[in-house]
């Protein structure tokens, strides 16, 4: 099996942080192991309410580095159901190359997650690449699509900056490198909490990436979506992603203002409002 993880020793640091941080989180939870499309796949639920909500992270992240936008959702009433996409770093399966490089393989996970742990149509919030994934679903539990700086609808125009941050970030990873490559993905002046930018060093320490499929092939079946980015968003900026979700989606892309590419991380309640 080619894995994401350097070691095995980096595996176990990957998972270790994953755990440490589910289990010091003070919201009730349950940690669940399912197979879905084949792929052994973590799922955290918590909360209970009449809306079920399933939020699908983004390259690099997972439920334990999710932890703001998981109690904003739960405190705001709603049940919620966070998987680690597999072939990321988390608790899910370690494999790379389960996709085969298609999209549409990331959507058949999801909807037999959804088929596992969901009894009735639910909100499906995605952030970035699982945005594309919850665009690939032809779940018909979906009820609702809320996209947050969504990945699948054309390719990344990395600025010279972020290039250079990233690279670095990933070449020799360090706590202050770590920090340099978030701040850029937030909007100026915000600055990342410490778990963030730990995790960010372990991922690029301990893990390789399994790659991003690129455009999302969207299901016949039609759902509402509801489209947001952040105002500072440098890899998805407003006045390009705008015109291609109008064209794409046929809806108008919300922005919120003070906010970038992690949006969710920056305004977790701003978030869950859009439920």
């Amino acid at each position: 099996m080619d894995s994401i993880y350097r070691s095995t020793d980096g595996r176990e640091h990957i998972q270790g942080w994953c755990t440490r941080r589910l289990d010091a989180w003070p919201v009730p939870h349950e940690r669940t192991t399912i197979a879905a499309n084949g792929a052994r796949t973590h799922v955290v639920t918590a909360g209970s309410g009449p809306v079920t909500v399933v939020f699908v992270a983004g390259t690099n992240f997972n439920a334990s580095a999710s932890l703001p936008l998981a109690t904003a959702l739960v405190e705001a009433g709603h049940r919620l159901v966070l998987p680690d996409v597999p072939g990321q770093p988390g608790l899910s399966d370690e494999a790379r190359g389960l996709s085969g490089g298609r999209l549409s393989w990331y959507g058949a996970w999801l909807s037999e997650v959804l088929d596992a742990v969901v009894t009735e149509p639910a909100v499906v919030i995605g952030h970035s690449f699982g945005a594309a994934i919850a665009l690939s679903s032809p779940s018909p539990l979906i009820d609702r699509l809320v996209l947050v700086s969504p990945g699948g609808l054309g390719r990344l125009r990395l600025a010279p900056g972020l290039l250079a941050a990233s690279a670095a970030w990933f070449v020799r990873p360090t706590p202050a490198r770590s920090a340099r490559l978030l701040r850029a993905m937030v909007a100026p002046g915000h600055q990342p909490r410490p778990d963030l930018v730990e995790w960010m060093t372990l991922v690029a320490r301990h893990s390789r990436s399994s790659g991003a499929p690129g455009t999302a092939e969207l299901p016949l079946r039609n759902v509402p979506r509801l489209v947001a980015t952040g105002a500072h968003d440098t890899f998805l900026p407003p006045r390009r992603l705008s015109p291609v979700v109008h064209s794409t989606l046929g809806t108008e892309l919300r922005v919120i203002p003070d906010a970038g590419h992690l949006v969710v991380e920056e305004h977790p309640d701003r978030v869950a409002a859009l439920i």
